[in-house]
């Protein structure tokens, strides 16, 4: 399998400039994954698939969905696409490559690790900053035009907030200047992470049913749909800043008295 990478990669560079990789590659490669990755949840909502799984009993209508797209499809054109070929020169001054041979195994997963601890830091503050009152009205209500969120509606955003959003992206890559492959990757997990946030969907394989400090959907979903001022859950990943800054006070008190309502129905039965 590694013999068959490297392959694919050499013909890459081989093709291929570190700016096209780095710029257009990257956004060719964000695109695929996060419509790939989206675009079923529309479906599943559309012909009430696996609706049990459903958090929200509510339905986007096909024009909510529409708009979702094309306005998507323009901001990514207009706005990350800018975006990524105007940080490529910063990226190769912290020393980013593409060269042969990649970097070890436990270089890769520090990093990622490191991104994703970084990020969820600067999203959570960044996040409960655009829940102030004037960003909220001029920037962020725009995201919380979906207060039943689907995989795509996780990038439906204000360019501002897009802009914040790329920030806390690129943040720790732009830090440790890694290989493009390992930026690939972290943007690849970046992307499955936010859209699976924002599915709609608690599944029995969700990961947050294994991994502990996980948020997922139904993290993310309680705070689509509670006004601005009170909803919480600011994290993107992880739960434990809303949990060491008591801003997940609402949805823990809520899966409380679900799961006692859950064993007093077991008692009666």
């Amino acid at each position: 399998m590694a013999a068959i990478i490297e392959s694919g990669w050499l013909y890459l560079i081989t093709h291929f400039s570190d700016f096209q990789l780095a710029s257009l590659g990257s956004f060719f490669l964000h695109e695929s994954v996060f419509f790939l990755s989206g675009l079923p949840f529309i479906y599943l909502e559309r012909a009430g698939l696996l609706s049990k799984y459903k958090i929200q009993t509510k339905n986007n209508s096909l024009a909510a969905q529409e708009k979702c797209i094309t306005r998507l499809l323009l901001y990514h054109i207009g706005v990350n696409l800018p975006l990524m070929i105007a940080s490529y020169p910063f990226f190769r001054f912290m020393g980013m490559k593409s060269s042969l041979p990649f970097p070890s195994w436990k270089v890769v997963l520090s990093q990622i690790i490191f991104y994703f601890i970084l990020e969820d830091f600067v999203f959570y503050w960044g996040h409960r900053f655009l829940h102030t009152k004037w960003l909220y009205k001029h920037v962020h209500s725009v995201h919380h035009e979906y207060a039943t969120p689907f995989g795509l509606t996780s990038e439906y955003a204000h360019p501002a907030e897009i802009l914040f959003l790329g920030f806390a992206t690129i943040i720790g890559p732009a830090i440790t200047g890694p290989h493009l492959i390992t930026l690939w990757l972290w943007m690849t997990l970046r992307v499955l992470e936010t859209v699976e946030a924002h599915c709609g969907y608690h599944f029995p394989w969700s990961l947050s049913n294994f991994l502990p400090l996980y948020g997922g959907a139904d993290f993310h979903d309680y705070h689509h749909r509670l006004l601005y001022t009170k909803s919480g859950n600011y994290s993107s990943t992880f739960v434990y800043m809303d949990w060491i800054f008591g801003t997940d006070k609402g949805y823990r008190k809520l899966k409380a008295l679900k799961r006692n309502g859950v064993k007093e129905e077991s008692k009666e039965t």
